[in-house]
This record gives structure tokens, sequence and C-alpha cells, in this order.
């Protein structure tokens, strides 16, 4: 996977800041905006975690209500989560302040938290900042950078894309921004995302297209096997692209889908090239799959299988820990039937190994990016799974998290 550039993500009718308010009290960024300026429809996907942060109740209610959005204001450094009636006071008393600022109705605003569980936020200092922030907004370059950098966490680099096409004579554009580095693993979409586009397409089709493209994306990333109390991916549409109203089973539908999925894949490749600690940019694809369900299932047992992960951070050429993890995925399939190949090295053929020459192997598993390829042989389905290895540094990096 090539390392993937930073595209300004900056879509018309949208403006961004970015900013310190003092969470993290080390002088780093960690209040966003995002503003629409004209109403949006918007959808979201949010975590199925059973332990949720109050900022994610409030942005499923307000949804759910209106179907519109004109902010999004997230903060990192401090999860707001597990901390009593207080976090949803706190959501209530930041989205009402920014709505007075921006003179917009208060349940047009989505918000959302990363950081430590457990902690008070100081909703006090994101209110006393929240009229710069708004003062800030504007849709340059640095605008848009402020924003990507201020929902950072234990991300080493902010994350944005940008891409634009052409339909029926109007140029449709979707940008976004997400965040995620650990405690990152499919099951809605991963981690923080905030996707815009100017596209003309109503909140239920919207949503539809926003599942669609992460379930090829955000869905199909993992770290660490652990899904966030906070995991959400909103987007928002302000119709300014003036194009033909996007319905669902259209050529116009399809297009967007294909655009979208693009862009969430950029995004959530980003992510594991970020991964904590990480070394290695995995791909596991499996092919030949009676079911989709089935081909997940392999990918996603190999892809967070500690073992295999561990064994690739020591560039250890132990295959046999993958064809352990296709065994444990709790999905029917022919072991005798099974080729496995690492990097184009066929390890496995029809369930025998091939015997390949062990310094061939190490050769391969030194490179940077590892590509794990297992084909079924009983259909054509096919599923792929990005994750990275499992080092010394993600260890270091987690038992120090608070501290």
């Amino acid at each position: 996977m090539k390392i993937l550039k930073n595209r300004n993500p900056a879509v018309p009718g949208f403006k961004a800041a970015g900013l310190d308010c003092g969470i993290k009290n080390k002088k780093i960024k960690d209040l966003a905006l995002i503003v629409s300026e004209v109403p949006a429809n918007a959808a979201a996907v949010f975590t199925k975690n059973r332990v949720v942060s109050p900022g994610v109740t409030w942005s499923r209610r307000a949804l759910s209500k209106s179907g519109y959005c004109r902010a999004v204001i997230v903060n990192s450094g401090n999860a707001n989560t597990v901390t009593g009636p207080k976090g949803y006071d706190d959501c209530d008393a930041i989205t009402k302040k920014l709505a007075e600022e921006l003179g917009i109705p208060q349940k047009e605003v989505f918000i959302a938290s990363t950081g430590i569980i457990g902690v008070p936020l100081p909703s006090e200092k994101i209110i006393k900042a929240t009229p710069k922030l708004v003062t800030e907004l504007g849709g340059k370059t640095k605008n848009w950078t402020d924003a990507s950098e201020a929902i950072m966490t234990t991300d080493l680099v902010s994350k944005s894309d940008r891409i634009s096409y052409s339909f029926k004579g109007k140029r449709i554009v979707i940008g976004g921004i997400t965040k995620g580095s650990g405690m990152v693993h499919p099951n809605m979409a991963t981690m923080l995302g905030f996707v815009f586009t100017d596209a003309v397409i109503d909140s239920k089709t919207l949503k539809m297209a926003l599942i669609e493209a992460a379930d090829r994306s955000f869905n199909r990333i993992t770290v660490d096997g652990d899904n966030s109390t906070n995991d959400c991916v909103a987007i928002l549409a302000n119709g300014k692209a003036k194009n033909s109203a996007i319905k669902p089973g259209t050529p116009g539908y399809r297009e967007f889908v294909k655009a979208l999925t693009k862009l969430c894949k950029n995004l959530a490749s980003k992510i594991v090239l970020d991964g904590e600690g990480a070394t290695k940019f995995v791909t596991v694809r499996v092919e030949g799959g009676k079911t989709r369900k089935q081909a997940y299932l392999i990918a996603n047992s190999v892809a967070t299988s500690s073992l295999v992960k561990t064994a690739l951070f020591g560039e250890d050429p132990n295959w046999g820990r993958i064809f352990c993890a296709v065994g444990n995925a709790g999905t029917a399939f022919d072991p005798n039937k099974v080729d496995i190949s690492l990097n184009k090295n066929r390890l496995l053929k029809n369930g025998n190994p091939t015997n390949i020459p062990p310094q061939k192997l190490v050769k391969a598993m030194k490179q940077h990016e590892i590509d794990i390829t297992i084909d079924l042989k009983c259909g054509k389905e096919w599923e792929e799974v990005l994750t990275c290895d499992l080092s010394y540094d993600y260890v270091k990096i987690n038992a120090e998290y608070t501290t």
C-alpha cells in the first residue's frame, strides 16, 4: 500500500477550524469544528459497543429526529465516556453554546469526543473557546489541517483526503478527515471519521450509501481487535453541486457510492498505516469463498490473530500460524483445497506445504507491505481486511496511555 499523501479535504460550502482549548494541557490542538454554510442532509454510523459516549447518544438522537446537520464539533484528549449524567449535560451545554454562536438550531449540531475514558469532560474549556473557534472558520488548507490535527490522539499523523467526479455535467466533491491509530476494529465503521460532500442527496439515501461504503472500508480494518466506545463516521451533504437528486438504484447512486467508497478506503488505509507501533501494512485477502460472510470471517480471523501479527513483526516465517487462524474462523471449508500465499510466495497448495526455501520467505517477510492471499476454491466471493503487525511499541504506548 503506497503511503497516501493527505489532500485538502475542502468541499464547496463547508468551513473548518481547529485550535487548542486546553484539554490536553500541552498547547496541542484538541478542538475541531466543521460547518456547512447551508442546512445539510446528514447520516452517520456508530459503534456497536454497548458502552458509549454521551456524544454518541446525543448525535444519534439529533440525527434521528431531523436528518439535518449544520455543524460538527469534536474534541480530543477526553472521551467523555463513563462520566455519569454530567457527560450528557456537557454535550447539551456545548451544543447549545455552539448553536447560539452560529445562529442555528441546537438539534443540527453533531458532537463527538475521543481520548481517555472515565475522566469528566472539561466542558467549560470547550464552551469558553467556542466563540474563537467560530471566528477562525475558513475554507483554506490551513483551516482543514488545523481541524484534522485537532481530532488526533495517539495518531502520529493527521489523515485527510478528497476526490471529485463528474456525472451528467455536474462536478461532485467528497472530502473527509479521520483519526485512529489504536483501539481500532471493524464493528460499524471504525474510530472517528467526518465526510462532507456538495452532492444533492437526501438523508435516507445518504445513510444507505454510507453503510455500503463503510462496509468495504472502515469495517474492513483492524489494528488491535478493540472497537471503541466513541466510534462514529458521519457524512453531510449540502447540495451545492446542483446535480440531479441522487436516488437509490440509479446510475447516479452507483457513481456516488463508488466515489464515497474510494474516499473511505483511502482514509481507512491511513488509519492502518498509522497503527500504534506498526511496522507492517498487511492486506489479508480471501478468494474463492462460497459467500462473502465466509470470506470475511476467515480474513478477519487471520487479521486479528495475535500470533500472526507478532510473527509479522518479528519477520518470522511461521506460516503455520496463518493456516491455524484460517481454521479458527468458525466457518466450514475444505482444508485440502486451500492455497495460501505471502507476497506471491506460495506457502500452501491444496492444503499441503510447498516447502519454499526459508531464505526466500524471510526476504519476503522483511518488506513493509505484506499481502496474504488465501484461496478457498469453493466459490467466487472475496473479502479483504487491512491490518498491521503487533509490536513492542504497541504494548508500550497502551501501557502508558494515561500516564
